[in-house]
């Protein structure tokens, strides 16, 4: 299927070293948007951000390039690559986070976007970034150049962090398997109230609860045919949903209908998201 949509990931890449089977993947939130939209058909996916020097950074690009993400606005600088330590557990496939060099280079030099970049930015119908992206100061840059912003709040983003960053941004994302469906609810009120016209929190085997301001919804999750690795089930899932509603809301049909349609199809997509080793393949063995 083909979205006439035109999406920026913006951020963080990372390879993620499954240290039981001694195999690296290509991951990191913006860097899976991209990918994901790129499969899911559309029109032109980006991914803009830093890569370090080393055989990781050349591992990330290297897939990147044969998934057809166009990169032209990266930067490789000399150092370390972002790079997570996982391992999975064996009774349901839930990844288990060992630790990171917080994203290597790119945390230390953080990407600046000048107006060169800003015009590149202003092809794109939406920019997706997220909490562990360093993107942070750049974003009132991008709302000021107009273009509508998605942010993954993932599940450790602090009551100040929403405060300073949700009004920044038109679609919020956020993990909330750790607190309670009334909680969620709650939480969803509160971060709409600071700007978003659209909050969806993921609930693991619960599936998600979206809030559009007036109306909650709630998606239950789509059978896994062969769970391999639930890594990047979140991401895959706010792709799908923001390509197919972009795609909705092109055609003049936004909505509390396009919201349904656009939240079946992402807990499809995820589903199969999770039958997929890493975030999306291209697994290299390493030392």
């Amino acid at each position: 299927m083909a979205y006439q949509v035109k999406v920026l990931g913006f951020g963080d890449n990372v390879v993620d070293k499954y240290e039981h089977i001694k195999t690296m993947y290509p991951g990191g939130n913006a860097v899976n948007f991209a990918v994901f939209a790129k499969k899911l058909g559309a029109e032109r996916s980006a991914y803009m951000g830093i890569f370090g020097s080393d055989k990781e950074a050349e591992h990330v690009i290297a897939s990147l390039q044969e998934e057809g993400v166009e990169l032209v606005k990266c930067k490789q600088v000399i150092g370390e690559n972002g790079a997570a330590r996982v391992t999975v557990n064996p009774e349901n496939g839930d990844r288990i986070f060992l630790g990171s060099n917080e994203g290597g280079i790119r945390g230390d030099m953080l990407y600046a976007l000048d107006r060169f970049s800003l015009e590149y930015v202003k092809g794109f119908d939406l920019v997706h970034s997220g909490n562990y992206c360093f993107t942070e100061r750049e974003l009132p840059k991008i709302k000021a150049a107009g273009v509508p912003i998605s942010f993954d709040f993932s599940d450790d983003s602090t009551d100040e962090y929403y405060e300073r960053i949700a009004p920044l941004v038109d679609y919020a994302f956020m993990s909330c398997s750790d607190i309670s469906k009334e909680e969620t609810y709650e939480k969803l009120k509160k971060v709409a109230a600071l700007g978003p016209k659209f909050v969806c929190a993921s609930r693991g085997d619960e599936g998600c609860i979206a809030y559009d301001g007036k109306e909650f919804y709630v998606q239950g999750i789509k059978p896994v045919a062969n769970m391999v690795d639930t890594m990047a089930a979140g991401d895959s899932l706010l792709t799908a949903f923001l390509v197919n509603y972009l795609a909705r809301q092109k055609e003049g049909k936004g909505g509390p209908e396009a919201i349904r349609e656009s939240l079946d199809l992402a807990a499809g997509f995820a589903a199969n998201t999770c039958g997929l080793a890493g975030s999306w393949g291209h697994g290299k063995v390493y030392e």
